[in-house]
């Protein structure tokens, strides 16, 4: 892992950290993000929901990675090695970084991904995470346009992140 992810990650920390220590709507689970720790999803927010609420996931090139899964704006997706299965293990100020893939219908294969690999899993505020391949998905914050993939190989919450190849397995460095 390089120097700018790792200062990068640590900024982030520091900014979930703040936010949940000032409250933001915090339910005193040290959340701060909602009604059970999960990071909260607006409209604008959803970068994985097709036109009707179902996730939509794709093959794309990100840079330095190659091929991996993506959302249907183009953002990486990730897997997170703490995940317990199909259960996550990111909550409140995690799930503020790396906000799950959520979905309100059965998730889509698009172009390269493969729907024999989707499914869904309940998290424990009651809405429905996407998985591909039994791996909990998610989107990183500080990826901020399509094609990056910064979260890759990262560190961060206590274990590693990897973004995903089409097969299921983790992306190589």
């Amino acid at each position: 892992m390089n120097a700018n992810r790792t200062i990068l990650n640590l900024v982030l920390l520091a900014v979930a950290a703040t936010l949940a220590l000032a409250g933001c709507g915090g339910d005193g689970d040290g959340g701060g993000y909602g009604g059970n720790g999960a990071a909260t999803t607006t409209e604008a927010d959803a970068p994985a929901a097709s036109g009707d609420g179902a996730a939509a996931l794709k093959i794309a090139d990100a840079a330095g990675v190659g091929p991996i899964l993506v959302d249907a704006r183009g953002f990486s997706v990730y897997d997170f090695h703490k995940d317990k299965g199909t259960t996550s293990a990111c909550y409140g100020a995690c799930a503020g970084v790396w906000p799950p893939v959520l979905t309100d219908g059965a998730p889509r294969a698009g172009q390269g991904a493969s729907a024999a690999q989707l499914g869904t899993t309940k998290r424990r505020d009651g809405t429905v995470q996407v998985t591909y391949a039994g791996h909990p998905l998610y989107t990183y914050a500080a990826d901020k346009k399509p094609g990056e993939a910064n979260g890759h190989d990262v560190d961060s919450f206590g274990a590693e992140w990897y973004a995903l190849q089409g097969s299921g397995q983790e992306a190589e460095d």
